[in-house]
Parts: C-alpha cells; sequence; structure tokens
C-alpha cells in the first residue's frame, strides 16, 4: 500500500523558514535535456501562468508549494514527461520533479518561493524548447541508507565490509541493534539546517544530528567509525540521547499505559523515494506489526525540505489502531512547553538538553482534532493520535544552539514554533487560469 500525497493545486502545506545566505554547494540536475526528438503531445504543449498567493501577514522564505504532474498536464498539454521549467519575473524558481510511485514518471512537483507579506506572485511554466538545458538548482536536502557489503555475519554481529549506499533495503533478519551492519544504524534525512535518523531495528525511533553548516554532510557521518558522530565535529554532532524513549517524532501506540514504538514485525523494509535539492523522502514498509493480539502493517513515509527543521511523516495502517501516539523523550534538563493555533497543536521540549550539554529544542506538531491525550510513561512526554480512515500525518523538529540559525532564548523557541503553526494553518495558494 501507498500513501498517496495531497497533490491539490491551491492547497499545499509550507513547512520551511527563513534561511540564511549560503556558500555555493554540488548542483542537482532536476531533469534531462530536452529530447531531440519531440512527439505530437509535447508539441502542442504551451506556456501557462499561475498564480502564487502568501495570505499570511509576514514574509515567508522557502515557501513550498506542491503541484501534481496531472493538473499541470491539464493546462499545458504535452505528456507528464514533458521537461518544464518554472519563473518568475524572468528568473527561474528553484524546483523538483518527484516520482512517488517510483515507476519511472513524474508525479509531482514541488517549488521554492519567497514571498512578502500579502503578496501574489506569477509563475510561469513552459515546456523546455529545443536543445535548452534544464536548470539546476543547490543541493540543500538529502536522504541515504548505507549498509555493509563484503564482510559476513557471525551470529548477530556484521564482520569487517564496507559501506555502499543503497537505494533500497529489506532488513536481514540478523540485523538488530549494534549490529555493525548499518552506517549510523539506519535512514538518514538532512536540509540545510538539520539532519535526522532512525535506528531501522527493533527500537524504530528518531534521532536528531545538529549541524553547524549548511552544506551535505550525511554521507560523511559515521566513515570514520561507527558511532564517531558522537563526538563534536565540524559539521556537527548527535545531539539527542534517545534511550528507551520516543527521541523526538517516533512512531508508536499507546498500550497498557506506555508508548510501544514499532518493535516487534514480521519484515521491515526501507526505500529512498526522493534525494534532491528541495525534497528528500524515505519510505519504510513494517509487516506484522504486532500491538497485544491486534497486528497491522504500516507504511512510514518521512520527508523533508530546503530551508526547513520539520520532517512531514505519513503514515498509512493496513487495519485500524486507534491510538497511534508520538512524542518527545524525557530529559531532566527539557521544559515541557505545549502550544495551540488553528487546526494545529505542538508538544515541545526546551533547556539545556543536548549531548552537548547546550541549548536543544524539540517538537512535534499534530492536527488538533486527531488529539486524544496528551500524557506520559517513564521515558517520554506523549500525544495519543486518532487516525483518520488508517492514515495520520504529524510533523516534528528540533533546534540546537549551535546551528546555522540558532535559537538561543525559551521566547524565541515558542516564537518560532508559532511561526510553524501559522504557516500549517495558512498555506500557499495556487490559481490555476481560468479554461
Amino acid at each position: 500500500m501507498e500513501i498517496p500525497h495531497l497533490l491539490t493545486a491551491g492547497h499545499r502545506v509550507d513547512h520551511s523558514h527563513r534561511l540564511m545566505s549560503i556558500k555555493p554547494m554540488r548542483t542537482y540536475p532536476i531533469i534531462c535535456l530536452y529530447l531531440l526528438v519531440a512527439t505530437p503531445l509535447f508539441l502542442q504543449a504551451q506556456d501557462v501562468t499561475i498564480a502564487v498567493k502568501n495570505d499570511l501577514e509576514r514574509n515567508r522564505t522557502d515557501g513550498a508549494i506542491t503541484i501534481a504532474a496531472g493538473t499541470l498536464l491539464e493546462h499545458t498539454g504535452g505528456t507528464a514527461d514533458t521537461p518544464l521549467r518554472f519563473t518568475t519575473d524572468g528568473k527561474d524558481v528553484t524546483f523538483q520533479a518527484l516520482d512517488d510511485t517510483r515507476d519511472g514518471h513524474t508525479d509531482r512537483y514541488v517549488l521554492l518561493l519567497d514571498l512578502a507579506a500579502g503578496e501574489q506572485r506569477q509563475v510561469t511554466v513552459r515546456p523546455l524548447r529545443e536543445g535548452e538545458a534544464a536548470p539546476s538548482f543547490p543541493k540543500r536536502t538529502q536522504a541515504e541508507l548505507s549498509h555493509k557489503v563484503g564482510g559476513r555475519w557471525q551470529d548477530r554481529e556484521y564482520l569487517d565490509g564496507t559501506f555502499t549506499n543503497v537505494d533500497s533495503l529489506s532488513v536481514p533478519p540478523e540485523h538488530t541493534d549494534h549490529s555493525w551492519y548499518l552506517r549510523y544504524e539506519g535512514p538518514g534525512w538532512e536540509s540545510d539546517l538539520v539532519g535526522y535518523r532512525f535506528y531501522l531495528d527493533w527500537r524504530n525511533a528518531t534521532d536528531v544530528f545538529g549541524k553547524k553548516t549548511t552544506a551535505m554532510v550525511l554521507q560523511d557521518v559515521g566513515q570514520d567509525g561507527f558511532d564517531s558522530y558522537h563526538e563534536a565535529s565540524d559539521w556537527g554532532m548527535d545531539v539527542l540521547k534517545v534511550g528507551k524513549a520516543l527521541g523526538v517524532g517516533s512512531l508508536a501506540t499507546w498500550h497498557e499505559g506506555r508508548a510501544l514504538r514499532v518493535e516487534e514485525t514480521d519484515s521491515v523494509s526501507a526505500t529512498i523515494v526522493a534525494n534532491g535539492p528541495v525534497e528528500s523522502r524515505i519510505r519504510t514498509r513494517y509487516h506484522g506489526w504486532k500491538v497485544g493480539d491486534r497486528t497491522t502493517d504500516v507504511v512510514s513515509e518521512l520527508s523533508i525540505l530546503a530551508g526547513s527543521r520539520l520532517t512531514r511523516h505519513d503514515v498509512h495502517l493496513s487495519e485500524p489502531l486507534d491510538n497511534l501516539a508520538t512524542g518527545i523523550v524525557k530529559l531532566e534538563e527539557g521544559e515541557l512547553i505545549a502550544g495551540q493555533s488553528g487546526e494545529w497543536s505542538y508538544l515541545a521540549t526546551w533547556g539545556p538538553q543536548s549531548l552537548a550539554g547546550d541549548l536543544l529544542g524539540l517538537a512535534v506538531i499534530y492536527h488538533t482534532a486527531a488529539e486524544q491525550e496528551v500524557t506520559a510513561d517513564e521515558h517520554s512526554h506523549v500525544v495519543v493520535l486518532r487516525p483518520d480512515n488508517q492514515r495520520l500525518t504529524y510533523y516534528f523538529l528540533a533546534t540546537w544552539e549551535q546551528d546555522t540559525q540558532p535559537i538561543r532564548t525559551r521566547e524565541a523557541f515558542v516564537a518560532y514554533l508559532e511561526v510553524q503553526l501559522s504557516r500549517l494553518n495558512h498555506p500557499l495558494t495556487v490559481t490555476f487560469p481560468a479554461r
């Protein structure tokens, strides 16, 4: 089962925030050069101008919109794979074409725009001209999965071998925590502001990489030693102690008075669905998740956008399970904070709770209507959530005192969270011309 994205043209959540200027980075080609042999459908493709509006009374940097490829096709003609260019005021708009279904065809486009308070911007969508090169953009997100090859299993440990990156992996039955098989123990994803990983084993908990740079760093993490990332380095470090808790934003269920992570399953597989300049995404399938006497399959999708600290988590269950949960590790140095605005609420912690002993802010953001209970167990602050038709979407984030846009006071952290809620409550809107 797949998690279909809401590919509407007028209602796309913006979960990014103001970005500082960055140094030039690697560029990432979006699509190949225009094919010299055009099809009749391509010859019918035409330009179209859409209107993108910021309804907020504040500026938005790296505001994100998503447009379904089929929606564009209705207005431009051509085919779903016709190479496109997006421009405003004669300048390229940063975008990425995404193949969510992994069938070789574009399903949607995600665009990034900077808009002033209340501004409406005209964006022209046009097919590439014959011989015209596709634009490329700095790589500001990344997702990866790396495991060892060339070694051997001895009981539950993988001996020798070297790490190689893969697009997908079915987790071998021998694998468990500290098997030395996966680089930094699972998939990782990052934006220019923060990095995350989750343990691809029975723990299934999310951890945080604090970053001191806007450059992509995951490709180098853990290469010089299995857990060297726990030590401070030029790029940053692992900043969160997870232990038996939910880390930040881990999927769980509220069962017999505690948060039960996705621990007991029949099998697990993970796929890097997107790894691009604007969005990166990881899809994980858990077959046979056992919760008491109930069993369900789970599809989990974790995604991040450029210029954003937020990870979006889309969850789809094969069977009903009405007490899903997520939350934040309970640390002595972290003050619990909660807030609500419009359709969204947050549960957060703030304080000198990082592994470096400095300020770390953690939060989960969820639909207020989905909330059943805010509670806690021995290890975690927990919010119990009700899925809608066996689906659930929520967000989580981390801020670190040493990152490139540091938040250093409780008041600034709360203000930042309120901005995130306002962006979720007032997504950028897209209007197509009347036909």
